[in-house]
């Protein structure tokens, strides 16, 4: 057995939006140290980590590099910076947790990959849902054999917070957020979860994508939506938009085993729901973000089960990704903080062979995903993988 690393480190955090003082809150639980903040601008970067009470407030990406309190650095900037910050972090030998998706194109993820493989640093992608317990416990089931062969896998990852054309964000623009949006924020995190739980690996997409809104209103003075400040009656400048707001993608996985799943960032009244139904041989298992504390488990000669989640009734690989009895739920926060852990015991005490976090060669194959499916969408047939 390897010795364990308690030692406390150093992070720093790009990005002050939404995601970014997730990451710090997560970071802090877990008794590491925030060490700077950094925003898009200095002004920004001041203002969150004041209300954070961080200490440092950088100026710019390579003063935060420079900075020799930093070993861990967290992307959770826009998607068109993630290729040259991630180059320049493992060029300094920083490791790197890094926000989907992990870049703009393939090409610039296969590079990404090549540069973790060879360096001596810990490189992840931020897909926390694997760390829901719920989720951990279908992977185990699964690797036990319980649900039997999988023969086919649906479900949606829904939301409600681009609905109106008031509602504005830098995701929506193709420039900062790529050409795909729904599919790429949020299709990516469903197609993560089903594949890391079940095990199966996409082989081919056909994609249908709709913009809803093809002219957004982008508020005047700035806003961003999930703070509550864009949307209703406020003054707007309008601006085209080309990223889809839904998609339906069928799937076909190698092995044989069919799915489909839908995106949407338009459907009114789901606030956040990744939900999944894997239907298996022997049994199905079912679970929703909304509802993420519990598995429903579904037999055709007894009666169905409702899992809640528990550490002492599931599985022993669960259990270290469960801190609370049952009884007292966990949910999105707590992923993030899970999949830190996971991420700082590679920093702390070398890279595990076949870690439980998302690795850039896991990126990687979601942008590869991301590319086939738009490549489907344009040219409406099966494109493979």
């Amino acid at each position: 057995m390897r010795t364990v690393n308690q030692r406390i480190l150093g992070v720093a955090v790009v990005g002050t939006g939404f995601i970014g003082p997730v990451h710090v809150e997560a970071i802090r639980r877990l008794g590491h140290r925030v060490v700077g903040i950094l925003g898009s601008t200095s002004e920004k970067s001041a203002a969150v980590a004041e209300s954070l009470r961080i200490p440092t407030a950088y100026a710019t990406f390579a003063e935060l590099l420079a900075d020799p309190a930093v070993e861990v650095v967290h992307l959770a900037s826009p998607n068109r910076m993630h290729f040259e910050q991630c180059k320049a972090a493992i060029a300094a030998g920083k490791h790197v947790v890094c926000e989907k998706p992990l870049a703009m194109t393939t090409t610039e993820t296969a590079e990404l990959v090549a540069l973790a493989a060879a360096a001596s640093v810990v490189t992840a992608v931020n897909y926390n849902v694997r760390f829901y317990p719920c989720v951990l416990e279908v992977r185990e089931r699964m690797r036990a054999g319980a649900l039997g062969e999988v023969l086919h896998v649906t479900g949606a990852y829904q939301q409600d917070w681009l609905l109106y054309d008031t509602d504005f964000n830098w995701r929506v623009l193709a420039d900062d957020g790529g050409e795909l949006r729904a599919v790429a924020d949020i299709g990516t995190h469903w197609v993560d979860t089903v594949c890391f739980s079940t095990g199966l690996e996409v082989e081919a997409v056909f994609a249908d994508l709709k913009t809803v809104h093809p002219v957004r209103k982008r508020p005047v003075g700035g806003g961003e939506t999930f703070t509550g400040s864009t949307g209703g009656e406020r003054p707007g400048v309008p601006v085209p938009v080309t990223t889809e707001d839904y998609g339906s993608i069928l799937l076909r996985f190698k092995g044989g085993a069919r799915g489909c799943f839908t995106v949407s960032q338009v459907m009114a009244g789901r606030k956040n729901s990744l939900r999944f139904d894997v239907a298996g041989s022997k049994a199905s298992a079912s679970w929703d973000s909304e509802e993420p504390n519990t598995l429903h488990l579904g037999y055709r000669d007894r009666p169905n089960e409702r899992l809640v989640r528990d550490p002492s009734l599931m599985a022993g690989g669960v259990r270290a990704f469960a801190d609370y009895p049952g009884g007292h739920a966990e949910g999105f926060p707590d992923t993030f903080k899970m999949l830190y852990r996971a991420v700082y015991a590679d920093v702390l005490n070398g890279r595990a062979a076949q870690p439980l976090y998302a690795t850039f060669a896991d990126g990687h194959n979601e942008t590869r995903l991301c590319e086939a499916v738009l490549q489907s969408h344009h040219d409406g047939r099966w494109v493979n993988v």
